[in-house]
């Protein structure tokens, strides 16, 4: 009597299809679990956006005529130079908020138990980008809307304007990589918030709330090649809002470093950051 062969089925390696559709659905996955936190406490939400919009009050209304003054503008058309600066700071300072954050799920554990699941290694790291990205779009919503009523208003045709939306998401992409790589480095969340503090020479020390051409000649420089100026310079021009005089390289080219940096900031960080993330797993 002849015994029966069984078959069976080997499966093979997996081919780069279903990886990367296993790494996007992952990445949603976190990115989701960002957002429904971010849906269950709103406060959080309003607690980043208070920062840009006293930024609006204090500089547009309170400071507006004296620094419109010094650059010959009036209290109305500060504004509208300022605003672009605005809605570049509060790109600039999430990164604040995605450091504590995930400070916070390395800490509490929750990364040693997504490592424990069968996703992508990846996909940690990009769904806090993607999360934040998504919360990006909700802010400038707000604070364009605010502007609105504020009298800022743009002067070009809406694909110029998505366009500058655009420059501004891009922003934010990379800082949150930027962010992502502190978090996974600092020691606790708490530790995070104090090395918030060092956003703040980053943000006003480039062509947010004054044009670079009125700092010293010694801060002028720093100043100009700061990733927000550039970022803050092309929105202008693309919103159609006055901006300062070109006095640098950067300035004649606003537009394309307003690109190169954030790609280059986000090749950057990413391989840092999955360096620390395998190291984290040791």
């Amino acid at each position: 009597m002849s015994t029966p062969v069984s078959t069976q089925v080997i499966a093979g390696p997996a081919t780069p299809a279903p990886l990367l559709g296993w790494a996007v659905a992952d990445t949603w996955v976190v990115a989701r679990r960002h957002l429904l936190r971010l849906v269950r406490r709103p406060d959080e939400l309003l607690g980043t956006l208070l920062i840009p919009v006293m930024a609006v009050l204090m500089f547009g209304f309170v400071f507006g005529d004296a620094l419109g003054s010094s650059m010959a503008a009036p209290g109305e058309e500060y504004r509208e130079f300022l605003l672009p600066g605005v809605f570049t700071l509060t790109m600039a300072f999430g990164i604040g908020t995605t450091t504590i954050a995930v400070a916070g799920d390395v800490r509490g554990g929750v990364l040693d138990r997504m490592r424990s699941l069968p996703m992508s290694p990846v996909a940690f790291l990009a769904g806090r980008a993607l999360a934040d990205v998504i919360t990006a779009v909700a802010e400038l919503a707000l604070l364009i809307s605010l502007g609105l009523l504020f009298g800022w208003q743009w002067h070009s045709g809406l694909g110029a304007v998505l366009a500058a939306v655009c420059l501004l998401l891009g922003l934010r992409l990379a800082f949150s990589w930027i962010g992502i790589v502190l978090g996974l480095l600092v020691s606790s969340a708490e530790a995070a918030m104090k090395y918030f503090a060092l956003a703040f020479p980053l943000a006003m020390v480039a062509d947010t709330v004054v044009p670079t051409s009125l700092m010293p000649g010694w801060l002028s420089v720093p100043a100009a090649w700061n990733p927000l100026s550039a970022t803050v310079i092309a929105s202008r021009d693309l919103f159609g809002n006055p901006a300062g005089p070109a006095t640098s390289w950067v300035a004649d080219h606003a537009l394309l470093m307003a690109v190169a940096w954030p790609v280059a900031i986000a090749a950057a960080c990413l391989p840092l950051a999955l360096g620390r993330l395998r190291r984290l797993a040791r």
